[in-house]
């Protein structure tokens, strides 16, 4: 698979990831029975998962590694956090509340993510 390729398929899960949790977060939000539809619970997973291979194809590709590299170690740092944080709120939050300040967290971990992939700069990410 190409680079081109590869990095469209990675950018194209990252986008579909997110449009995913940001409609799952509104159907929590509302109390909606959407929210427990069979695809709402398996089309995220698939998605993730396409994700995660891809970036570490990605990775692979660029010959970058997490342990050297800042920006990706900050990658996955706050990957790890946007997912702790979508657990709480989609599973394991005790109250609503809980659930929607750990879905808007998530939102601005993913932000990060997303700033820090553009900018190469764990520091920059921030700003």
């Amino acid at each position: 698979m190409s680079f081109a390729v590869l990095k469209m398929l990675h950018v194209g899960s990252v986008i579909l990831s997110f449009l995913l949790f940001f409609l799952r977060g509104i159907w929590l939000i509302k109390d909606s029975a959407k929210l427990r539809q069979r695809w709402v619970k398996i089309l995220p997973h698939v998605n993730d998962t396409v994700l995660l291979i891809s970036a570490i194809a990605l990775a692979m590709a660029i010959q970058q590694s997490p342990v050297s590299d800042p920006w990706l170690t900050a990658k996955v740092v706050g990957l790890l956090l946007y997912i702790g944080l979508g657990m709480i709120a989609m599973r394991f939050g005790k109250t609503r509340r809980t659930k929607i300040i750990a879905w808007i967290a998530a939102q601005f971990v993913f932000l990060y993510i997303v700033l820090v992939a553009l900018t190469k700069s764990p520091v920059l990410g921030m700003l």
